[in-house]
């Protein structure tokens, strides 16, 4: 059998699963979740009107307002004696979103996280060194999950202060590094600084939870001497290990056994084309705790069709583009970061750290981009400022001003770095 028509088997018999789950999941809800049952009342849909996977679209959207509302059990759809856990985001722009598991919620999030470790080569050789924070947040917890069920070693740092993370890193000869790319990029700049890099024995970083460019990535690769790999999830979808990019990074490969992944139109909530970018909305499969029925991530990406050059049978999706709420609005332009980020990668003498600031000034929007500078790169900055206008224009279709600064001057972050500044609505 030729490679294309055995991946073409493959789909079938994946589509096959997905659909006896889905056709599962909904029956279950319908029964166990009276929120849920309200909804698909409501839809005019009973879980028997669930015959193929198109059917999905019969089926009610659910937003993040839902699992405020209904803040903090509302959507949960076990018996709470069978509820083993719960996590919650953060809640930093409104009420946390809480979510809880079963034993075999947590059996199947380890090993979906386990998978993303193999796939980034890690083996039960490595020495795991976990960086993101431990408690209601499931980052800390979800990787160290993971980690334990491949049989590597964890080393559970957290969130300290760098000169913590790194002794850690050099006692324990961390060999694999996880945390968020804003964090990778940091502690690689330290490293460099302190001149620590022939004491290191790093080979693999796992990083996420924010949108990062090529140009981050390599910066990243340079600074630690490791290969990357772009981790998704997020709290109401486990956490994260639902994706992992593979060693070809040519894309995302996400669980499909355990999601079925769509691209909607993020305000007519209709189906893109193939191909097409826009918004992701996952349904759950195998959750028991909270299941979710169609699920609007914020997250813009795109579903790749066809086989990757691994060899993985999974589907892929594009990596993240940015969040719907994310999206800028400049003189009757809509604008993703990523979008000034993807100009930025691809142009000599700038690093991969930027800061978009929006002001109003006697009623006209202004926005400047401000970006690093590499060290010696030998550019004029004036001419390279230039050639940046030039490129968003060509680009983007609007015309902003540029500043070009030392390298290391922009703000580094251990959490997600914070890339807008917008001061329009406060009059400054």
């Amino acid at each position: 059998m030729f490679a294309r028509d055995r991946f073409r088997t493959q789909e079938q018999e994946l589509a096959g699963l997905q659909l006896a789950r889905l056709q599962t999941t909904v029956a279950c809800l319908y029964v166990r979740s009276p929120y849920y049952r309200q909804k698909l009342d409501r839809q005019g849909v009973r879980p028997e009107h669930i015959r193929t996977l198109e059917d999905i679209r019969l089926l009610p959207f659910t937003d993040k307002e839902e699992l405020r509302e209904n803040y903090p059990f509302g959507l949960m759809a076990a018996p709470e004696e069978e509820i083993v856990r719960i996590h919650a985001s953060s809640g930093t722009t409104g009420k946390k979103t809480v979510t809880g598991y079963t034993r075999r919620d947590i059996d199947d999030w380890a090993n979906m996280m386990a998978r993303c470790l193999a796939m980034a080569g890690v083996t039960p050789a490595d020495r795991v060194q976990i960086t993101p924070g431990f408690g209601l947040w499931t980052a800390g917890v979800g990787f160290q999950l993971g980690v334990e069920r491949l049989g590597a070693m964890a080393i559970p740092v957290g969130p300290v202060p760098v000169e913590q993370q790194l002794e850690a890193m050099v006692d324990f000869g961390a060999t694999v590094v996880i945390g968020t790319s804003s964090y990778g990029l940091l502690l690689g700049e330290e490293i460099q600084r302190r001149g620590l890099r022939d004491q290191l024995r790093l080979r693999v970083g796992i990083f996420g939870s924010e949108r990062w460019s090529d140009k981050m990535r390599g910066r990243i690769e340079e600074l630690l001497g490791v290969e990357t790999f772009d981790i998704i999830g997020m709290t109401e979808l486990y956490g994260p290990g639902i994706g992992l990019d593979c060693r070809y990074h040519q894309g995302i490969h996400y669980w499909a056994e355990h999601f079925i992944f769509e691209i909607i139109d993020s305000v007519t909530g209709e189906p893109c084309a193939p191909g097409e970018t826009g918004e992701l909305a996952a349904t759950t499969l195998t959750r028991e705790g909270m299941p979710l029925l169609r699920y609007r991530t914020r997250d813009i990406t795109r579903l790749r069709p066809g086989p990757c050059s691994c060899g993985q049978n999974y589907p892929r999706i594009d990596r993240i583009l940015g969040r719907t709420d994310d999206m800028i609005k400049f003189r009757g332009v809509n604008i993703y970061p990523g979008q000034i980020d993807h100009v930025l990668s691809g142009f000599d003498g700038v690093g991969s750290e930027y800061l978009i600031y929006l002001d109003r000034v006697g009623g006209k929007d202004s926005m400047e981009v401000r970006v690093e500078a590499v060290p010696d790169s030998g550019r004029d900055r004036g001419q390279m400022a230039g050639e940046l206008i030039e490129q968003v224009k060509n680009r983007i279709g609007v015309t902003v001003q540029v500043q070009i600064l030392d390298y290391g001057q922009l703000p580094r972050s251990a959490k997600k770095s914070k890339r807008v500044v917008d001061t329009r609505e406060a009059g400054l």
